[in-house]
C-alpha cells in the first residue's frame, strides 16, 4: 500500500473503500475513499485521518514515507468519524503530536475520543509556519458541520477543501485526468446534491473565500483530486450553491394499481412538448439519493401518490422527508394522485411542498382510474401553467 506523490514533498496516504454501498442513507454504488495527506517539511503535518476500521491501510502508506511518529501536526478539518477516526492510532504513535483545528473542532474531537490531546486552535486567516510552507485556514462552518474548515498551502497553491468538491468513488486513480471526468462530475453532483444542498448559503460564501486563492490543486476528504479540471468542478459549485436549474421535470411517483402511473407519463407528455427533460421515476426501482441527483437540476418536482390508510405511500413519504431534509430552494411543485374513498393524498405531498419552500403550480387529484378525457383535461389545464 503505497503513498502517491501529489506535488514534491506532498503525498496521498488515506485508504479506498471498496465495498461502501450506504452512505448516511444514500447509496454509493461505486465505494468510497477517506483522503488523507502527509506533507514532509520541517514539520510534518499529515492532514486528517481516516474511517477507524482503515487505519492500517493509512499507517502503510504514511510508513511508505516516514516513520509516523515523526509527525508533528494533525490538522483536523472536519470532526466526522470517517475523517477523524483514525487520530486516536495517530496520537498513540506520535504522543507529542499537536492537533490544529478550529474551536468547534477542538470541542467535537473532545466529545468525540474523549482524550485530552494538545491542540492548536486557529481561526480563519491565521497561518501556521511548517518550515518551506505555510498552513492557511479558512473556517467554513456549515459546509456541513459546524466545525468545518479548509487548509491551503499557498506555496503549492494546493487547497485541502475537506468535504467540498469531494466524490464517492473508489478508485486506484487518484487524479481527475486519470478516471473518465463524465463519472467523477456525475459522483460529485451526488454528493453535493445528498449532503451539501441545504448549506449552499455557507458553500457561496466558502467559494467567495476560494476565489481569493490561487488554486492549482484541489484535494477533498473524498474521492479523486483536481488538477486538470480546477475550474470545471468550480463552476458546477457556483451552479449549485446558487440553485441554478435547467429546463428539466422531474416526475416522481409510487402506485397501487397503475393509477398513479398514468397521471405521471400523462405530465411527461405535457412537459416534453414544452421542451423539457421530463425523466418519469418509480419510486419502486429508483432510491432516493439517486433522484436527488437528478433533482439538483431540476426546475420542476413532481410528485404522485394514490392515498393509503388516510395518507400517501410510504415510499412516497420517506422520499418527501427526504427531499425536505435536504431543502432545495427556488421550486416549482405538482402534486398528483388517485384516490378510492378517501382523498387524502393531495393534501399531504402539498403540505411537505409547503414546508419545504416549493411554489405549487397546480394539483391533479382522480377517483379510481383515470379516463382518457381527464388526463387530457390535466394536460390542457397543465399546459397553460407551464412556461
Amino acid at each position: 500500500m503505497k503513498a502517491k506523490k501529489i506535488k514534491e514533498g506532498i503525498y496521498w496516504v488515506g485508504a479506498i473503500d471498496w465495498n461502501l454501498r450506504n452512505f448516511h442513507g444514500y447509496l454509493t454504488q461505486r465505494g468510497t475513499t477517506y483522503n488523507a495527506y502527509l506533507i514532509i517539511d520541517e514539520k510534518i503535518t499529515l492532514i486528517d485521518t481516516v474511517k477507524s476500521n482503515l487505519k492500517d491501510e493509512m499507517l502503510k502508506r504514511i510508513s511508505d514515507i516516514i516513520d509516523p511518529s515523526k509527525i508533528d501536526y494533525i490538522v483536523s478539518n472536519h470532526v466526522e468519524m470517517d475523517h477523524s477516526g483514525a487520530i486516536p492510532d495517530i496520537m498513540g504513535l506520535a504522543p507529542d503530536a499537536t492537533i490544529i483545528t478550529c474551536p468547534n473542532g477542538e470541542k467535537g474531537l473532545k466529545a468525540h475520543h474523549f482524550l485530552g490531546y494538545k491542540y492548536k486552535v486557529v481561526e480563519t486567516g491565521e497561518k501556521i509556519n511548517i518550515g518551506k510552507r505555510n498552513l492557511e485556514f479558512v473556517l467554513t462552518p456549515m459546509v456541513h458541520w459546524p466545525d468545518n474548515m479548509i487548509c491551503y498551502v499557498p506555496e503549492e497553491k494546493l487547497l485541502f477543501s475537506n468535504d467540498s468538491f469531494g466524490q464517492h468513488l473508489a478508485s486506484s486513480a487518484r487524479f481527475d485526468d486519470e478516471y473518465p471526468l463524465d463519472i467523477i462530475m456525475l459522483e460529485a453532483r451526488k454528493y453535493y446534491a445528498n449532503i451539501v444542498l441545504p448549506y449552499s448559503k455557507p458553500v457561496q460564501k466558502e467559494i467567495e473565500a476560494a476565489k481569493t486563492l490561487d488554486i492549482e490543486i484541489i484535494a477533498p476528504s473524498h474521492g479523486i483530486i483536481w488538477r486538470k479540471y480546477v475550474k470545471e468542478i468550480f463552476s458546477e459549485y457556483i451552479k449549485w450553491a446558487s440553485s441554478v436549474t435547467e429546463k428539466k421535470a422531474i416526475i416522481i411517483y409510487d402506485t397501487m394499481w397503475h393509477s398513479t402511473e398514468k397521471m405521471a407519463f400523462a405530465i411527461q407528455e405535457v412537459f416534453e412538448d414544452k421542451g423539457y427533460i421530463a425523466p418519469v421515476i418509480s419510486l419502486q426501482h429508483n432510491h432516493m439519493s439517486d433522484i436527488m441527483t437528478e433533482i439538483i437540476t431540476a426546475e420542476y418536482i413532481c410528485v404522485g401518490s394514490p392515498t393509503l390508510n388516510k395518507n400517501i405511500l410510504p415510499t412516497v413519504a420517506a422520499f418527501l422527508t427526504y427531499l425536505q431534509g435536504l431543502a432545495p430552494s427556488n421550486r416549482k411543485a405538482i402534486a398528483f394522485g388517485s384516490y378510492g374513498w378517501g382523498d387524502k393524498s393531495i393534501p399531504k405531498i402539498t403540505e411537505y411542498f409547503e414546508n419545504s419552500g416549493f411554489e405549487i403550480i397546480d394539483t391533479f387529484k382522480v377517483k379510481f382510474i383515470p379516463t382518457e378525457e381527464y388526463l387530457k383535461n390535466m394536460q390542457e389545464t397543465l399546459n397553460e401553467k407551464i412556461k
